[in-house]
Formats: structure tokens, C-alpha cells, sequence
């Protein structure tokens, strides 16, 4: 059986990834989305086991040392982690699956996975990018403040991305981020006989 596609979706905080990753399984159904752990409270809306796995620090520093996570980072001062178990269960299988993660951990994914496809959301402008975070009323003027400045160092990373989509129109870049994994899709990879996936 042919291995899946990886494709990691990455942005600021804010530039609606997670929207776009949604609607974009709404399109495709029959992508795997693997489900992040992280440290930092639910906010409103979210479900464990859905959106997150919610866990606590020592749990995840647990994991982190008996080396179960496939890439971890700290961001906005909690952290996240990609099961390894849960990636590596699903490409086996033939499925084709989608990260939603940072920059930190996308290059993380690339150096085990060189064959990974890195999608970076970027918000029409900065203002826009602050007009948003501060609509959405889940985060104090502090947290603003950081989500920005850590926004301006992850677009810098723009350029290590395999594609990059505004989201200054929903409809159109929903689009075209289906068009992208549709192109990817109808090339599938050579399974075991391919490249090989370095986890070590």
C-alpha cells in the first residue's frame, strides 16, 4: 500500500487557518486531521478530543521525555506536540493527513519529512491580523501584543513554505488551498520503495 501525503498548515495566530482547515475538510472528507496535544486552557467552543487533546504540563513534559511526539514547540507560552503514533498510523494506512501547527514545528516535520507539503496562511496586512485577534475577544491586550510580535517573526519564515495563501477572500482561498492538495494528491507518493521517513 502507497504511503499518504503529510501537508502542514501554518500561520500567525489569527490569519485563519484553522477556518480554512475546516472548510477545506468540509471539500475533502477524506483527509485525516491529526489532532494536536497542548498545555493551554480550551477556548470557547473548543471540544478535547476534537479540536485538542487538552493536557497538563506534566503530562506533556511525560510524553516529551519518552520521546512520543513527532515535533514539539512552545508558543505564546504553552506548548504543543504532534503524536508521532497518531502521523505515522494514518500515512501507513494510505491516508493523507493535515498538521495544523507552527512554524516551529513545521520545520521540525520537514527535517523527519523531507516529502511534506508546508502551506503558510498569511493575513492580508498586519492591521488586518490585529483588527482580528482583537474581534474575536479570546485574548487580553497582552496577548495581542505577543500574537503580533510573534507574527511578524513567523511571516519572515514565508519563504521555507512549499505555498503560501492570503486569506484576505474566505471563498477564494479556500480554493485555492483545495486546488493545492488536489494537485498533490493526484501525484502519490511511491510508498516504501520511495523516500524513506527518518524518525529518528
Amino acid at each position: 500500500m502507497m504511503r499518504g501525503h503529510l501537508f502542514v498548515l501554518s500561520g500567525p495566530s489569527g490569519a485563519g487557518k484553522g477556518t480554512l482547515r475546516k472548510a477545506l475538510f468540509r471539500s475533502l472528507p477524506d483527509l485525516v486531521y491529526s489532532i494536536s496535544c497542548t498545555t493551554r486552557p480550551p477556548r470557547h467552543g473548543e471540544r478535547e478530543g476534537i479540536d485538542y487533546r487538552f493536557i497538563s504540563a506534566e503530562g506533556f513534559e511525560e510524553l516529551a521525555v519518552a520521546g512520543a511526539f513527532l515535533e514539539e514547540a512552545s508558543v505564546h507560552g504553552h506548548r504543543y506536540g504532534t503524536l508521532r503514533e497518531d502521523v505515522e498510523r494514518q500515512l501507513e494506512a494510505g491516508r493523507d493527513v493535515v498538521l495544523e501547527i507552527d512554524v516551529q514545528g513545521a520545520r521540525q516535520i520537514k527535517r523527519h519529512f523531507p516529502e511534506a507539503v508546508l502551506l503558510f496562511v498569511l493575513p492580508p496586512s498586519l492591521g488586518e491580523l490585529e483588527r482580528r485577534l482583537r474581534t474575536r475577544g479570546t485574548e487580553n491586550e497582552e496577548s495581542v501584543i505577543l500574537r503580533l510580535k510573534n507574527a511578524e517573526c513567523e511571516m519572515g519564515e514565508v519563504g521555507d513554505y512549499d505555498h503560501s495563501i492570503v486569506n484576505d477572500d474566505f471563498v477564494r482561498a479556500v480554493a485555492e488551498l483545495r486546488a493545492i492538495v488536489k494537485r498533490y494528491r493526484e501525484q502519490r507518493p511511491t510508498g516504501r520503495g520511495g523516500k524513506e521517513h527518518d524518525l529518528s
